[in-house]
């Protein structure tokens, strides 16, 4: 994707030493763009934790070069299990960080120590541009639900979706999940607009889908997260579509907190929900998503605390909670697949349940 007419990825090795690691900075967007430079595998794991990186499939590719950076350290079996099992541990929820870390593991194990960084950069690589390839296959097959909405509509008339969180470009290496089928439908001369939830607590919406869509010029209109189910109930959104941390075998989605009462808002209203899922990101492990997949309790200071711009121009954290009240942070919930209308993967879509995941996933 491109800011400023320059094409980007979320992230990249450097060219000149070609091997320190490079990602934006997503805690200092939308304010300025912040290129951090990353030189070993605890600088990745801070990146992670402290949401630096962020978006399910984005982890995932940057712990994989975190892997690398170790490697040239220290190759040794220890040290690949060690810090395989570290990165592992930076956040709980998004199944896409071990994924990428057993792809790793599954690709060094049976290296020499000494072939085992260019083979960690090789291995890196190829699940950066996997991720690519995939966001932008979703992208296709998503394309076709928008395209579906504006045939019914009058000429020139918007296509209303409605998203949480942040499930483009910065959440992926590129094209995002969520927003793939958008920027294709926008690219493709489509009258798209999008309505993008702010996404408290930490405002991925507000701060990260805003400036990515109008960086590559989408219609968007910001609005608060109650704001959603009203704007149903007045016929204003025609299509939720939002990301996955991870999907279960029969279909369940874990997604950015408030996910579930958009599903409940659009099944009372008629309004389709589809999910956009890459491969990565299913874990058929799981049956039951609300009982078994981990939900990650985050500090209460990014509830009570927000970060924004003052009017003399300086950026500044302020506290927006009583004094003497604490706050709870889960950072996701589990939206039923019950609620869900369909799935859509790099292979196609599918209806959210066990026989529409093994129908483009056969169980091995």
């Amino acid at each position: 994707m491109k800011i400023a007419g320059i094409p980007y990825r979320s992230v990249w090795v450097d060219e000149a030493d070609g091997w320190s690691v490079h990602v934006f900075d997503q805690t200092k967007l939308p304010w300025s763009l912040d290129i951090l430079t990353l030189t070993d595998e605890a600088q990745v794991a801070e990146a992670i934790r402290s949401m630096q990186v962020r978006g399910a499939p984005l982890i995932g590719a940057v712990a994989a070069y975190g892997l690398a950076l170790a490697m040239r350290r220290d190759p040794s079996t220890e040290a690949l299990e060690a810090v395989a099992a570290a990165l592992g541990e930076t956040r709980p929820t998004a199944i896409n960080l071990r994924w990428a870390l057993d792809r790793m593991l599954d690709a060094l194990r049976n290296h020499p120590p000494e072939r085992r960084a260019a083979a960690a950069y090789a291995e890196a690589a190829a699940i950066a541009d996997d991720d690519a390839e995939t966001c932008r296959r979703i992208g296709q097959h998503g394309l076709p639900l928008l395209q579906e909405i504006a045939a019914r509509k009058k000429p020139g008339e918007r296509i209303n979706v409605l998203t949480h969180c942040n499930a483009g470009w910065l959440a992926t290496v590129d094209y995002g999940t969520a927003l793939s089928p958008i920027y294709q439908a926008h690219d493709a001369g489509l009258p798209v607009h999008v309505w993008v939830d702010e996404t408290r607590p930490r405002n991925q919406g507000a701060a990260l889908t805003a400036f990515e869509l109008g960086a590559h010029g989408v219609p968007h209109t910001v609005v608060s997260d109650n704001a959603g189910g009203h704007l149903m109930q007045h016929g204003q959104v025609d299509i939720v579509i939002v990301g996955t941390d991870r999907v279960t075998r029969n279909g369940d989605v874990a997604n950015k907190i408030g996910t579930y009462l958009k599903a409940l808002a659009a099944r009372d209203n008629g309004v389709p929900f589809w999910v956009a899922m890459p491969h990565s990101t299913f874990d058929p492990a799981v049956g039951d998503g609300v009982a078994e997949i981990p939900i990650e309790e985050r500090a209460p200071e990014e509830v009570t605390e927000m970060t924004g711009r003052l009017p003399d121009g300086r950026v500044a954290t302020l506290r927006v909670v009583a004094e003497g009240s604490t706050a709870a942070n889960p950072a996701f919930d589990v939206t039923p697949a019950r609620l869900v209308t369909g799935l859509v993967t790099e292979r196609g879509r599918c209806e959210a349940s066990e026989a529409g995941l093994a129908a483009l996933y056969p169980p091995k």
